[in-house]
């Protein structure tokens, strides 16, 4: 599901509609994304979802028109259990996926729960592999035994996920994947672990993966230690990645993951990639996810920040009537309200924007005398004015 975006509330650089932005992507799919704001995004430090809040978030990602939604890891508490329950009792149209170690008990956890797909995971790079006590020989022995097993027991589909696949040996990497798919795989995950890829790496590898999975479907997992999320899931894309995983507001480990609504916005407006997700409802998800992890995104994030759309400058409101030499693209697009606030940096339009907003008759002549007291005040406050102190400002002066 996807909202229709007409070009008219697009109003970016015509430099993008150049062939060597636009070449290389397959736009005849459609772009899927599978959200690991439940398990993923909950290993962001201090962060600790109830099972209610996470079958509330469940809820609003469903709403997104998110393809799939990982439920979580049942075996680290009794409470991730439960919330994997209600998620299997809910009547999403996102598919419930499950998450697992190549390690048996892990797998049996889902099984007894009924989740009938689950992403099985393990390490693929030397530095990784050492770390565990694993040898090569050991890490293909549990992904055919893992998925194997799974397969055998009630599993209908399996995405084997390569941990730390960007820094994995190429050779190496590519047996795993074939013998995760010999033991019926269904789909694979290149993985940027530690966020360690270039975005022009990204797009290089997952051509390589395509080029030994054929028609398997190829998932990107990316991470944001270097700022290149979006970037890299993008490029992922253009390589012929099926599917984004990610995050709501980017959230995870470290730097957090690929943010998948700024990914989906990116894809859709400057690349003229077709996406399944709702944007219009994104602010929404945002907002209650923030509200359960006990933190607030920046006010200028991408997509849900809370002043994207909000005009403090003087000299920005004074074009406030024609949104196209202002913003990028249109409000409506992600269900956002336009305004403009009073502070510091207000001019004489701000004034008389805001006076026609709160129906005040401020004669033209009174706006100078006005904006001055509005700047002494907000300068003094260090803060935007209310609206209600506003129309004291106003009363005092008429």
């Amino acid at each position: 599901m996807s909202t229709t975006i007409s070009k008219d509330q697009i109003w970016t650089s015509e430099l993008n509609d150049r062939d060597e932005v636009q070449d290389g992507f397959d736009r005849s799919k459609t772009i899927r994304f599978y959200d690991t704001t439940l398990r993923d995004g909950e290993q962001s430090v201090g962060v600790c979802f109830t099972p209610e809040e996470k079958i509330a978030i469940g809820n609003k990602i469903d709403e997104l028109g998110v393809g799939r939604i990982e439920s979580g890891f049942p075996r680290v508490s009794p409470e991730d259990t439960k919330a994997v329950e209600g998620l299997l009792a809910s009547s999403y149209r996102s598919k419930i996926w499950g998450f697992a170690r190549c390690v048996q008990a892990d797998i049996d956890a889902h099984i007894e729960l009924g989740t009938e797909a689950i992403l099985i995971e393990i390490s693929t790079s030397e530095s990784k592999m050492k770390a565990y006590g694993f040898t090569r020989e050991k890490v293909l022995e549990k992904v055919a035994g893992s998925v194997k097993h799974a397969k055998a027991n009630g599993i209908k589909r399996v995405n084997f996920f390569a941990v730390d696949s960007t820094r994995s040996d190429l050779e190496f990497l590519k047996k795993v994947y074939l013998t995760a798919i010999e033991a019926g795989a269904d789909e694979i995950s290149v993985v940027d672990t530690i966020g360690a890829c270039a975005p022009e790496a990204v797009e290089y590898l997952i051509r390589e993966v395509k080029s030994w999975v054929g028609d398997v479907p190829v998932h990107w997992h990316g991470h944001n230690d270097f700022g290149l999320a979006t970037a890299a899931a993008v490029a992922a894309v253009r390589g012929g990645a099926d599917w984004i995983q990610g995050t709501i507001n980017g959230m995870g480990e470290r730097a957090g993951n690929a943010d998948i609504c700024e990914v989906a916005l990116a894809l859709q407006l400057l690349y003229n990639v077709p996406v399944e997700m709702d944007l219009s409802k994104a602010r929404e998800v945002s907002k209650l996810v923030q509200q359960a992890g006990g933190y607030t995104v920046d006010g200028w994030k991408p997509v849900v920040g809370e002043y994207l759309y909000t005009r403090e400058s003087g000299a920005v409101a004074s074009q406030f009537h024609t949104p196209e030499a202002i913003e990028p693209y249109s409000a409506d697009i992600v269900a956002a309200e336009r305004k403009i606030v009073l502070g510091k940096k207000s001019g004489l339009d701000s004034v008389r924007i805001k006076s026609e907003e709160l129906g005040l008759n401020v004669p033209k002549e009174k706006y100078a005398e006005i904006l001055a007291e509005v700047k002494q005040k907000a300068t003094a406050a260090q803060r935007l004015m209310t609206d209600e102190e506003f129309k004291s400002v106003v009363a005092a002066a008429l």
